[in-house]
């Protein structure tokens, strides 16, 4: 057996080379606009999307870095999205990162690290490489929150989020630590085999895996650990903002599905006891606070909230009674609306990203007003994926809530029925403001100094494709959500 096995790890491999490339190509390049810099960016974003593709279908997984690192499906699958998503994000971003001295080199070498550090984290096979992943992941877009230096709220939001980050990178490490004395292992193999067994101290773990949810839970951005997300939403620069809320999403997922499924589904009973309290109250807050927001961006970090608390409930109903019978289903169901969320949200972001020009950022609800009267194609967009966040047939977001609520009922279990029931209910309350921002677009009347579209006939492309996107798996959701079961079914086998 190869104990590197390189060819495992060609993705990654490939994303360092390149992004260490890039940044020395770029020291040459004299174009103010940075079309070299662009398109070798997208290419290997492109690159490194069909690699992962290409190497979803294997049927077990293999090991590289002596251990260190797992090649699966389920890997492979949320790299590619993930990748994608950057791609899409550098896409949207470009208009609007000239005008404002962000189009550096620097842009795209830190989204090129963003991605890397992503990959890592969702294929490590070791707390430690779990954590390396996740600080590469996290310093990058630190860097990126603050890159426009002269804005003050930018500054600001940066500082705090490299706060808050680094508490909770404290509290993971801190929760893995307490997981390697318990079970004197960092590999997942050997921590889901011990604790299996029964041979570590139960109190140890249970005190582990308090530390190590709060770390997720700030991953996430759930509440009550909420605190960074609508001002780091709110002051980064809305490129940054959309980097963001969409890949380190996917990657906040598969740590979880790493440490929590593959390396202490023992300690399941314990963990979703916290996940269910944590959904119930990114729910709760998340849509409430939402509904009093009058800026955009912030609405959508309080809306990020909310959906976060939806895609847990799923995670609570993988161990059922002491048995993994509908965990393919729950985890699945959990992985198609994470993905869901990612793509709709790539669609609001840039949508907003669009509509913001020189001197005029489009950040608040009331700066839509009349859009449709402006652009009836932009409005019908932004509708269509207002519709999705609300989950209002027949866009993916319905499918998504759907698929996560049966995951609930299927249980049988009183309290996830009265989850999934709490569920539908504040649903009920989030479609307010949803249902607001298309009541301002098609009623109200367009102000003097609201959004005008920007002619980009290739960004305005790409939005068609990514509200196509978000009808068409709402109308055929089959292949996605094949995927996911195929990948999480793989994962729970190996």
């Amino acid at each position: 057996m190869n104990a590197m096995n390189w060819p495992a790890i060609y993705p990654e491999l490939l994303l360092l080379v390149m992004a260490c490339a890039i940044a020395v190509v770029d020291l040459f390049v004299a174009d103010a606009e940075r079309r070299i810099t662009f398109w070798l960016t997208q290419a290997t974003l492109i690159a490194v999307a069909l690699m992962h593709f290409v190497m979803f279908d294997t049927e077990r997984s293999v090991y590289a870095m002596q251990g260190l690192m797992v090649s699966d499906s389920l890997g492979h699958l949320l790299a590619c999205f993930a990748a994608i998503a950057c791609a899409v994000t550098v896409a949207y971003a470009q208009p609007y990162v000239g005008p404002r001295e962000m189009l550096k080199g620097e842009f795209f070498t830190l989204t090129l690290f963003v991605l890397l550090g992503v990959s890592v984290m969702v294929s490590a096979n070791n707390f430690l490489v779990v954590y390396l992943g996740l600080e590469l992941m996290s310093l990058s877009l630190y860097a990126l929150t603050a890159l426009r230096r002269d804005n003050a709220m930018a500054t600001e939001a940066a500082m705090k989020y490299f706060v808050l980050g680094a508490l909770a990178s404290g509290f993971l490490l801190y929760g893995l630590s307490m997981m390697y004395g318990a079970t004197g292992s960092l590999d997942h193999q050997r921590v889901f085999e011990v604790i299996g067994k029964g041979q570590a101290n139960q109190s140890v773990l249970v005190f582990g895996i308090v530390f190590i949810v709060a770390g997720l839970a700030f991953k996430f951005g759930a509440a009550p650990f909420h605190m960074w997300v609508p001002d780091v939403y709110h002051g980064a620069p809305t490129a940054v903002t959309l980097l963001i809320a969409g890949a380190p999403k996917l990657a906040a997922f598969g740590m979880a599905i790493r440490l929590l499924v593959e390396g202490m589904l023992g300690l399941a009973p314990d963990w979703q006891q916290m996940l269910s309290v944590l959904a119930v109250l990114s729910l709760l807050i998340g849509n409430l606070a939402a509904i009093a927001q009058s800026n955009l961006k912030r609405m959508l970090a309080y809306s990020a909230i909310a959906q976060i608390g939806f895609m847990l409930l799923a995670l609570t109903a993988g161990v059922v009674s002491g048995n993994t019978l509908s965990a393919g289903n729950a985890y699945s169901s959990a992985l198609f609306y994470m993905i869901v969320y990612v793509l709709t949200t790539l669609g609001s972001f840039g949508l907003i990203l669009l509509l913001a020009r020189r001197g005029f950022e489009c950040e608040d609800i009331t700066d839509l007003a009349g859009l449709n009267q402006r652009s009836p194609w932009m409005a019908g967009v932004m509708a269509v994926f207002m519709f999705s966040l609300a989950g209002i047939p027949p866009t993916a977001g319905f499918y998504a809530k759907l698929s996560v609520l049966q995951a609930l009922v299927t249980t049988n279990l009183p309290h996830h029925l009265w989850l999934a029931v709490f569920a539908v209910l504040i649903s009920l309350v989030a479609a307010y403001y949803y249902l607001r921002i298309v009541k301002v677009m098609y009623f109200d009347e367009p102000a003097p100094e609201g959004a005008a579209p920007a002619e980009r006939p290739g960004v305005h492309a790409l939005l068609a494709i990514n509200g196509g996107a978000v009808l068409l798996l709402g109308i055929l959701p089959g292949g996605l959500m094949a995927l996911c079961t195929a990948a999480i079914v793989r994962a729970l086998a190996s």
